[in-house]
């Protein structure tokens, strides 16, 4: 007997930010009337996220001079199983003679800030994204491996928000969010399913 996937958060076809930003970008063109692009590349917590962009956040002309943008798409309509992230990428131009001084690109779980245009920077590296994870055992944080184990997770290693079920536990609530992984555990601590709702 098959069983069917979990419905996702996105079956109403909203965009999501992305999980995380890993860099962002500023290019400026070679001729005037000079153009600013800027590029940001993060990464989705599973695949099937489409239609990446860049919101502005900004309205009008801010105070410190950064543009506030968040990286959003759209996430698949199921709960999709922890395999590996997912590469997003998405421009934003900016009119000749803009205001701005630097950008500011959120995420879901972090924010990468170019100072200056034209720019670059890169995010902090990114945790364990728990495709292999399946099978092996979850240490909590705090906790040390148990001797002689290498087939081990540690807690501290999952993606930020994670939720871990154990056996005797419910899952409250009913909304599902496409950045949060959730992974169940059996009786022995060891992970039997890993999944992006």
């Amino acid at each position: 007997m098959e069983v069917q996937p979990v419905n996702g958060g996105a079956n109403d076809s909203q965009a999501h930010a992305v999980l995380r930003i890993t860099s962002v970008e500023i290019m400026r063109s070679a001729h005037a009337p000079y153009l600013d692009i800027i590029r940001a590349r993060g990464l989705a917590s599973s695949s099937g996220w489409e239609e990446a962009e860049l919101i502005p956040l900004t309205r009008g002309v801010p105070a410190d001079g950064m543009l506030q943008l968040i990286l959003v798409a759209r996430p698949p309509e199921v709960a999709a199983d922890a395999t590996g992230y997912e590469p997003v990428e998405a421009i934003f131009p900016l009119e000749t003679d803009h205001p701005f001084k630097g950008v500011n690109v959120h995420s879901a779980s972090n924010a990468v800030t170019v100072a200056s245009l034209p720019g670059y920077a890169e995010g902090k590296s990114v945790s364990d994204d728990c495709g292999k994870c399946v099978g092996k055992t979850l240490v909590p944080k705090g906790s040390g491996t148990p001797a002689g184990r290498s087939d081990v997770v540690r807690e501290e290693q999952l993606p930020p928000e994670t939720r871990i079920v154990r056996p005797t536990e419910g899952m409250p609530g009913t909304v599902s969010n496409p950045n949060r992984l959730t992974v169940i555990l059996d009786k022995d601590s060891r992970i039997v399913t890993a999944v992006w709702e």
